[in-house]
């Protein structure tokens, strides 16, 4: 008689314990869940050509590019639609992207669906909602890409920045409407243009540099693709525009603008800054695109894409725009 209390406080500490226990797991369980959400990264969609997918040279392979380096500084999911040849046109009509065209790393394939499509669809999914932080596109340098083999470059650049124009504001047009929709109040989207890489003709190859080339690339960028692009890209509240061609690197204050050429002689003013193989005095803004691209390498020339540095740079200024918005 006088030992059942025992046993009834032992099994009645025994159950105590194990609610106790089970109010514990169920506790950390919740905090668990809780904290997956809390850590879930904000989402960062890239569209676009080569420069997108962070391409170098077949024997280098793709790299991270710019996108890499933008997702790990911002700590944001990144979603890589890129393609490498895409133009502005192709963003709505080519079904999928061919073999080695896609990112390296980071990649969401759409064999079925255009680009555009599938950039459109992927912001739709409710799973998705609210949470798009940033987009950024780079496109629109292989529409121009071959006016440089013209009879009549700027003719033919002024032509295809039309084309530019009226393609990128559909684009930036629909991604704004998709992100509304969705609920992405607060994302960005963020276009790029290029490094002005035909500039690197006005020293390379040694022995055969095209002058003329390097300036009217100049004037193209300045007077027609920039500005073509700037005035897309800015069209909805939450558009930006990075001014890659006109950003200073190293001895470049001002990108392809520091000092100027003569459009007649092709004689050049300004700061200059020596470039291993061509020189001591380079005008800065040739070894800039030098520097961060693959163009003027004797190995590499003609390559337009960035190299490693040249896709950081592009990064940093994304990071920095991204930082006044």
């Amino acid at each position: 008689m006088n030992r059942r209390p025992p046993i009834r406080l032992a099994l009645a500490g025994t159950v105590a314990a194990s609610l106790v226990a089970v109010g514990l797991m169920v506790t950390l369980h919740a905090s668990t869940a809780a904290t997956a959400v809390s850590v879930a990264k904000p989402i960062y969609i890239s569209i676009g050509d080569s420069y997108s997918v962070g391409y170098q040279s077949a024997a280098l392979g793709n790299t991270s590019g710019f996108t890499g380096y933008v997702a790990r500084k911002k700590q944001y999911q990144l979603e890589n639609f890129g393609c490498g040849g895409a133009t502005t046109g192709s963003l709505f009509t080519q079904i999928g992207c061919p073999p080695g065209g896609s990112a390296a790393t980071d990649a969401a394939p759409y064999p079925t669906s255009s680009q555009v499509q599938a950039v459109l669809a992927f912001i739709a999914a409710p799973a998705n909602a609210g949470n798009v932080k940033l987009v950024t596109v780079s496109i629109g340098g292989n529409d121009v890409t071959g006016c440089a083999s013209s009879p009549d470059p700027i003719g033919c650049v002024s032509v295809a920045a039309t084309g530019i124009r009226q393609n990128v504001t559909s684009l930036v047009t629909q991604l704004d409407s998709a992100l509304t929709a969705n609920g992405d109040s607060s994302a960005h989207i963020i276009g790029i243009t290029y490094p002005d890489v035909f500039l690197g003709d006005y020293v390379a190859p040694i022995g055969s540099t095209n002058k003329l080339r390097a300036v009217q690339s100049k004037l193209a960028f300045d007077f027609l693709i920039n500005p073509a692009l700037k005035k897309s890209y800015t069209r909805v509240t939450r558009g930006a525009f990075v001014n890659v061609t006109r950003a200073p690197y190293g001895a470049a204050t001002a990108g392809v603008d520091t000092g100027s050429f003569d459009n007649t002689t092709y004689a050049y003013t300004g700061p200059t800054a020596p470039l291993q193989g061509f020189g001591n005095a380079v005008p800065a803004p040739v070894v800039e695109v030098c520097t961060i691209t693959w163009y003027c390498n004797p190995s590499t020339f003609g390559d337009i894409h960035a190299n490693t540095n040249g896709y950081h740079f592009i990064g940093s200024l994304i990071v920095a725009k991204l930082a006044q918005l």
